[in-house]
């Protein structure tokens, strides 16, 4: 019995480095497909290198763009170059998006160095977490670990292209009290004319453990950027020089503040607790110009939008040990937000971020409010076999008060309110076999929810009452994972997702438009992943020595299955790459860590009707080309207050686009190189 419990334990720890516990606190996910990158076990990552950051999670799509304020992921065919608008992304289990419901854009990410490690759940996570078909990204919040002193970091960076980086940390963590705070500033001139940016963030944790079975804690983050905006380009005009700046007067603005109480609570009779209550104040703000087009003159007006979000949130969740190995959770989620948006015209080009002395030309007053209730058991069978079922009930309701609309805009003023009740529900069957192998099954429903463009657009004549019907997904996924041998991690699957009405805007003439729900996706493929540490299994693994070689990838193949548009069925969604493949092999000891990781990515569509846009100078190709991406990064510790950093990404200067629009495409970087120094007291 004991070396049999051994041997389970060796086998659950090695797991763990790839993905997340079977119980995670008060959250179930055995049965539900997961990875985990930890980001201490690879370089630093700095300016935010979402390629490096997320190459160890297997079929999440980045879209590139220079404008550091806004991020874009797709997933299995899911998804757009519109700030990762159909993947769920949080931080600690909190939703980072403007408006969770009503405007679930992502314009604040958290500098990678103040994070542990990255969270990648699939399917299920609508039944975790909340609305969106594709999976939940939970980026986890660095903590001190018991019994640190107190220390004080500071990494300073400097590279290409004016890339300056700051990143100071102080941290403890003795006794009942622990606490982190950092502050971090990036700027960089960009690659392009008005291409500069400033981000800074500020972050404060409090933790404190009355007794060994509580703790409480606050959080508080803060975000702030600011970048200048060069404007898209025709892919002649990307051809012909990528560099071209063509809005040299446009700027965004974004500040993002959050307040973070939680609590958790180990209860006799193996009953636990953990909630959260939640603040947050998101402040959008542009100032955006026509674009400026060879031999035509500057644009004679501005407009000035501003979008601010306040929301307030709860998530308070139980969970219930018993019988041998089986849990109970349950919860609830509650939700609201209050969200007003505006614009003026301005004839000052340059107008400041507040000054509202403009036009009025927009004025909406919107609201949402969400409210969940969920379950979950997992049950421990014979023969080591375990079943999860999940159910989830959700409400949604946005509202709208329009009392100012663009003027050309022929519709009335909006005043409209949308409310639905969605049941979830789910099923994951799992079986333990051999020596640290798993089969698991899941399928799970997810929805995507309602939002305020979607019964409002401010930018043309939606039709009140027209709003869309329910888009609803259900993903199947059934595969295996484990660690048969020492050093090696393996998982492959194959999944199935269908996406019913999904929602397009049609025109019903010249400008008038209602949003309908006219296509039904299938995404179905497989996913792969596969690591091996060639020390794991020799002297050097004793002395702190790890080789780890890495790939993974994703084979898609998804088609449009229904739509009222003539011609669309049998038609590729728009970033839905074929192939997705990510790979490496990092050195790391206790001194050194180095690594080298590709991402590539196959050709794929920008625009659901797979059809060219354009001619000359708006000429746009149907398909974004193939394109494979380097990065080498390294952290060298000299001593133990002392550690060099330095790294070159897009090692091959690969000249590339992969965010495209119907008004033009986004370069992405060329090769970028930085050196920095980071020093511990």
């Amino acid at each position: 019995m004991n070396v049999r419990a051994e041997d389970w334990r060796k086998f659950l720890k090695a797991k763990l480095v790839y993905q997340m516990p079977e119980v995670d606190g008060t959250k179930i996910t055995v049965t539900k497909k997961t990875t985990v990158t930890h980001l201490d076990n690879q370089p630093t990552v700095i300016g935010n290198n979402l390629n490096q950051t997320l190459a160890r999670t297997p079929g999440v799509l980045v879209s590139e763009q220079p404008t550091p304020t806004q991020f874009n992921f797709s997933y299995r065919g899911i998804g757009n170059p519109q700030e990762s608008e159909f993947v769920l992304v949080m931080q600690d289990g909190i939703p980072l998006e403007g408006d969770w419901i009503g405007f679930p854009t992502l314009y604040a990410f958290p500098m990678t160095q103040s994070l542990s490690e990255v969270q990648l759940i699939r399917g299920g996570s609508s039944l975790l977490y909340g609305p969106e078909p594709a999976p939940v990204i939970n980026l986890v919040s660095k903590r001190p670990a018991p019994g640190t002193p107190l220390t004080v970091t500071t990494e300073n960076v400097v590279g290409e292209h004016g890339l300056f980086s700051s990143y100071n940390v102080i941290e403890r963590n003795q006794g009942a009290w622990a606490f982190r705070a950092d502050a971090g500033y990036v700027h960089s001139d960009g690659t392009r004319a008005n291409d500069g940016s400033q981000n800074r963030q500020v972050d404060l944790y409090l933790g404190y453990h009355p007794d060994e079975h509580q703790l409480w804690w606050i959080d508080f983050h803060a975000i702030s950027d600011v970048s200048g905006d060069p404007g898209r380009l025709s892919y002649t005009q990307w051809q012909q020089d990528p560099r071209t700046a063509t809005t040299p007067y446009n700027r965004d603005w974004v500040n993002r503040d959050q307040l973070v109480l939680g609590h958790t609570h180990q209860f006799d009779n193996n009953w636990s607790l953990e909630a959260k209550l939640w603040f947050t104040y998101e402040d959008l703000v542009n100032r955006a110009a026509r674009a400026q087009l060879p031999g035509q003159p500057l644009p004679s007006t501005t407009t000035l939008q501003d979008e601010a979000f306040r929301t307030y949130g709860a998530d308070v969740r139980l969970r219930k040990s018993w019988g041998q190995g089986n849990a109970f959770t349950v919860g609830t989620v509650l939700f609201h937000g209050n969200d007003p948006f505006r614009q003026w015209s301005s004839t000052d080009l340059t107008v400041a971020r507040d000054d509202h002395s403009g036009t009025p030309v927009l004025n909406q007053n919107r609201t949402s409010q969400y409210a969940s209730l969920f379950a979950e058991n997992v049950f421990r069978l014979p023969y080591r076999i375990h079943i999860v079922p999940s159910v989830r009930l959700e409400h949604e309701q946005i509202s709208v008060d329009e009392t100012v609309k663009p003027p050309f805009l022929s519709r009335p003023l909006v005043n409209e309110t949308d409310r639905r009740n969605v049941p979830l529900f789910g099923l994951g069957i799992g079986n333990d076999f051999g020596q640290g192998n798993e089969t698991y099954f899941n399928v799970s429903q997810g929805w995507r929810p309602l939002r305020y463009f979607d019964i409002a657009s401010p930018f043309s004549n939606l039709i009140p009452g027209h709003a869309a019907a329910l888009s609803k997904s259900v993903s199947w996924e059934a595969g295996v994972h484990g660690v048969p041998v020492t050093g090696l991690y393996y998982d492959v699957s194959v999944f199935w997702i269908n996406f019913k009405n999904r929602l397009e805007t049609q025109y019903i003439n010249v400008i008038d438009t209602i949003e309908v729900n006219t296509g039904d996706t299938r995404s179905r493929g497989l996913e792969g992943q596969l690591d091996y540490d060639f020390f794991a299994r020799t002297p050097f693994a004793a002395q702190g020595q790890h080789l780890e070689a890495f790939i993974n990838a994703s084979l898609l193949n998804a088609r449009f299955t229904g739509s009222d548009i003539p011609g669309q069925v049998g038609k590729t969604p728009a970033f839905s790459p074929d192939s997705l493949i990510k790979t490496g092999v990092t050195w790391r000891n206790a001194r050194v860590k180095l690594s080298l990781t590709a991402v590539s990515s196959s050709a794929q569509y920008w625009q659901d009707s797979d059809e060219s846009y354009g001619s000359g100078e708006t000429y746009m190709p149907a398909r974004i080309p193939a394109y494979t991406v380097v990065d080498l990064a390294s952290d060298w510790q000299l001593t133990r207050s002392v550690k060099l950093l330095a790294g070159i990404s897009n090692l091959g200067n690969r000249h590339y686009f992969d965010r495209v629009w119907q008004n033009g495409l986004e370069p992405a970087f060329g090769r970028t190189w930085y050196t920095g120094v980071s020093l511990t007291m």
